[in-house]
């Protein structure tokens, strides 16, 4: 017999039970932050090839915006004041990875660029390049991503992307 919310230990065993049998979504957290002339900020990772928004993985229970947030803290030493959503896009599995979630939030604009630099071992450079630099740098993924976090910035919405591609 299943238990009832009238027995409420039965009940919540039962639940946990069945919250340990739900699939989990790895979660990214990136920000999206530009210079006055509109460069993109990008971060050029240790732990893996090529270049990256700021931001990471989310860490067990901790809501995306505050996993950016953290991360720019950890990273760059910078307290960003989020200035909403940009971008949800669903990653499909690849490789050794399951599916995830990833977010781009919107960082604003820096002003004070002079003393941006890496503030832990994840990252070997931080610096602000053109937009169509920016697409020269990044894989093929994230490329998609940050065209539609700059497509959002335009349309004054954010969007939902499917492994990449604009959903609807």
């Amino acid at each position: 017999m299943r238990p009832t919310p009238a027995d409420p230990d039965a009940w919540n065993a039962y639940l946990a039970e069945g919250n340990a049998k739900q699939a989990r979504k790895r979660v990214a957290a990136d920000v999206l932050l530009r210079d006055p002339s509109g460069r993109v900020l990008l971060v050029n990772p240790t732990y893996k090839p090529g270049w990256d928004l700021p931001g990471g993985m989310a860490e067990a229970n901790e809501p995306p915006e505050r996993a950016a947030r953290r991360e720019l803290r950890e990273e760059l030493g910078r307290n960003v004041q989020l200035l909403g959503l940009l971008v949800v896009d669903w990653v499909a599995p690849h490789g050794p990875w399951d599916d995830q979630i990833a977010f781009i939030f919107n960082g604003g604009t820096l002003d004070a660029v002079d003393e941006l630099r890496p503030h832990d071992q994840e990252l070997s450079e931080a610096r602000f390049v053109a937009v169509d630099k920016a697409r020269e740098l990044v894989s093929t993924r994230l490329r998609n991503r940050l065209d539609a976090a700059l497509r959002a910035l335009e349309v004054g919405r954010p969007l939902y992307l499917h492994d990449g591609a604009v959903a609807w």
